[in-house]
């Protein structure tokens, strides 16, 4: 019995606390991550927990530097910590294409990157939520829960019709602030880590969306490792942090 309301006491406490943190805050900020070739994923996944910060993962199939794919049970593990530690997740679409118009009445251009309309595929809205569902059943696969209701294209890149189709079937689409943009996949020659960091924690504003990967084949010195003080410096100027469901709650 005494072993019981100890761990009541210790959950009351808990919850005090983070109400307490929550209330001192002077703004929200909605970490989010898409997947990369994922090397440093645990490190970055370290980098939250020792923050206490729960993000939003957006998850799409691809390539990674060991070899595999991002929804490959070499990852499988990866994710499955995430899902414990209380992370949300949307799609990335599985292939990783990108969606470049609308076409005819009801039909969609989904092209790879760096390749023309001969390499890609149309789409119409069964094929749209196909190509989101994929992804969500792979992770479900692995971890035994679904996506959070939401979606975020490629590059970004959208049409009308595409968040017509996606909305239809259960998908929200997430985009990012303009400060929010963490700068990750720029030229480490033209936009240094530091460069990047000063301007984030200058111009980052109460309800952004801030946005980075799992790791960017073309940066030379990877961004990653700023997540670290950026998100101290963050909290220091009063920031807490919170997940996009969380975000349509409020």
């Amino acid at each position: 019995m005494r072993a019981v309301i100890g761990r009541l006491i210790v959950a009351v406490a808990g919850a005090l606390l983070a109400a307490t943190a929550h209330a001192a805050c002077t703004g929200t900020l909605y970490l989010t991550l898409d997947t990369g070739h994922m090397e440093p994923a645990n490190e970055i996944a370290d980098i939250l927990a020792k923050h206490q910060v729960k993000a939003t993962f957006f998850l799409a199939n691809e390539k990674t530097k060991a070899g595999g794919f991002t929804l490959d049970d070499g990852q499988k593990t990866f994710w499955q910590r995430l899902t414990k530690e209380g992370h949300a997740f949307g799609s990335h679409t599985w292939d990783h294409s990108y969606f470049r118009g609308d076409i005819g009445t009801d039909k969609v251009s989904y092209i790879p990157w760096g390749k023309t309309a001969k390499d890609g595929r149309t789409l119409d809205r069964a094929g749209v939520c196909a190509e989101l569902k994929k992804s969500e059943n792979r992770f479900r696969e692995m971890t035994g829960r679904g996506y959070d209701g939401l979606w975020r294209a490629p590059g970004g890149k959208t049409t009308s019709r595409v968040l017509d189709y996606a909305k239809s079937c259960g998908y929200s689409h997430v985009s990012w602030a303009d400060a929010g943009f963490l700068g990750d996949e720029l030229s480490s020659e033209t936009y240094p880590n530091d460069a990047l960091l000063k301007r984030a924690l200058a111009n980052l504003r109460d309800g952004d969306i801030l946005m980075a990967h799992l790791g960017i084949w073309t940066r030379k010195e990877p961004f990653w490792p700023m997540l670290d003080p950026l998100i101290a410096g963050l909290k220091a100027k009063g920031f807490c942090f919170a997940t996009i469901p969380e975000r349509k709650l409020r």
